[in-house]
Order: C-alpha cells, then structure tokens, then sequence
C-alpha cells in the first residue's frame, strides 16, 4: 500500500521530508511494565532526528481512574504547545516496538480533529536496521498555535458500548490475544475479570502486521478482519485491554477505507472491572 500521510508513510517517505519545515516526528513509545523497558531513556540515547519524545501517560486524562484515557482537548493542546506541535504541521510518529504504542497517538489526533498525521510504518525498528540517522539530541521548540475540534464519532464509552451490544448496532472487535480474549491467560492488569465483551470479535492486533513490524497490505488487512468474522461493510467499534492496541486496529480500518470505526476508550480495564457487566469466555 502506497505512503498516505494521513494514515501509514514508510521509512523511505520520512527520510525524503525528514528535512520539511513543517515536518514534527513524535517518539511515542510506550510499553506494558513487563516489557521492562524505559521509553524516555531509550529517546534520550537514540532518536529520529528531530523527534520529540510524548509520554503516553502525560497526555491522558489525569481525572480517570482508568488507564492512559483520552484528555480533554485544552490538556492536549498544552502538551502539544509545549513540544511545538500545532497547526499546519505534518506529523509522523513512531514507537520503539514497530507497531504498537504508536497508533494510539494517531488515533488522539484524529479525535482532536487533527488529519495531517500518520504512523511510521514498521517504526524505530525499521528505521535503525536500514541504518538511517539517529541522534541524542532533544530539538529546538518553537511554540504553535494549535486548534482542534473533537470528533466525538470517534469514541464510545461503556454506555454506548453495552448499548451497542445490547443492539447488535456495531460490531465490537477485540486486539488482544487470542488467550486474553477467551479467558485463557490471565489479565496483565489486577482485578480485571478474563474474557471478553459478549458477542465481539477478536483480531490480535499482531495478525494485522508483517514480521518485521510493518502493516500487511490490504488484502492482508481485509482477510485478516473476515477470518475473524467482521463484516466490514457494518459500523465497528474496537477494543482491547486499555485503548492501545485497539488504536492499531482503527489505523488498519482507516487504510482500507472503512470510516465508520470507533474506539472503546476504557476498554477491557474497565468492562472487565465491573460485575454488572457480562462476560464471555471461550471462542
């Protein structure tokens, strides 16, 4: 699939631009605690030149006792303000993983009414194994005005989400592993129950990607949602365990061209927390 800077570029396309003034790469590493990684000393050591580094977590909505929620808008355009981010820049960003953590940043931006922004695709990985440029370097900020204008289409919460199932409205699809999903492991999170969301589906988020961390094409992409059983002419609403990973689903619905998608902000970290809510194990 061709570079679309509204959605995926390629290692190749970032070099070309990575020279644009209105260029603005995010480093947006993020990692489960059992990946015992460090995001923010990974940046500091080696990064994309011209990167800024944007924890997850800063960017969220401090008021939620769920994980990493989406922020109101003022908060975001502060964090964005401050790393020099705003109107009329192209933004690209990349995670350390190749395709995780990423996609969530994407999936913010879009909510925030932001188009011009894609996800590197096959990210750090990619770019270090060709051997392009890194450096150590934090850049120069310079401060831009940024509006936005959320797109609350783009969210469902658990109301609308138990509603949905309820209706058999939207399709629910879930990217955690296929383990995660029938109950079979255990929740990496405390007190969640194991399952899923009565009647949803469940594509790993991994099926959707190449070995080397970059996204199948779209017959790739497409075959992987209809082995799962998703009708992909209906409205979809994706999850997975804290609004992560589901964001990489969402980014795979926007590359074939289906718009009607949503994502489950609370996720399983917060259907899995409440009894009153019902649980499905099994396939």
């Amino acid at each position: 699939m061709s570079d679309d800077p509204r959605t995926l570029v390629s290692t190749e396309w970032l070099a070309t631009h990575l020279n644009d003034p209105d260029l603005r790469i995010i480093d947006g590493s993020w990692y489960l605690p059992d990946a015992a990684r460090d995001p923010r000393a990974e940046y500091e050591a080696a990064h994309i030149p011209g990167a800024r580094f944007v924890d997850l977590d800063d960017v969220s909505d401090s008021r939620s006792d769920l994980p990493h929620m989406a922020p109101p808008p003022e908060k975001f355009v502060s964090r964005m303000r401050s790393l020099g981010i705003g109107d009329g820049h192209q933004v690209v960003i990349y995670d350390g993983m190749g395709m995780f953590s990423a996609a969530r940043f994407w999936w913010l931006f879009r909510l925030m009414g932001k188009s011009d922004v894609a996800v590197l695709d096959g990210g750090f990985p990619k770019w270090r194994d060709e051997g392009r440029p890194v450096e150590d370097m934090a850049p120069v900020i310079r401060d831009r005005h940024m509006t936005t204008s959320r797109q609350n289409q783009l969210v469902r919460d658990v109301t609308q989400v138990a509603r949905d199932v309820k209706l058999g409205e939207r399709q629910v699809v879930d990217a955690r592993s296929p383990g995660r999903f029938r109950g079979d492991e255990p929740e990496p999170r405390p007190g969640l129950r194991a399952g899923h969301i009565p009647g949803s589906r469940n594509v790993h988020y991994r099926s959707l990607l190449n070995a080397d961390g970059t996204m199948r094409d779209e017959a790739g992409l497409r075959a992987a949602f209809a082995d799962a059983g998703v009708d992909l002419d209906q409205p979809v609403v994706t999850t997975c365990g804290s609004g992560v990973t589901a964001a990489i689903l969402s980014l795979a619905l926007e590359r074939i061209g289906h718009r009607d998608h949503a994502l489950y902000d609370g996720s399983w970290s917060e259907w899995g927390m409440y009894g009153d809510l019902a649980v499905a194990t099994g396939e």
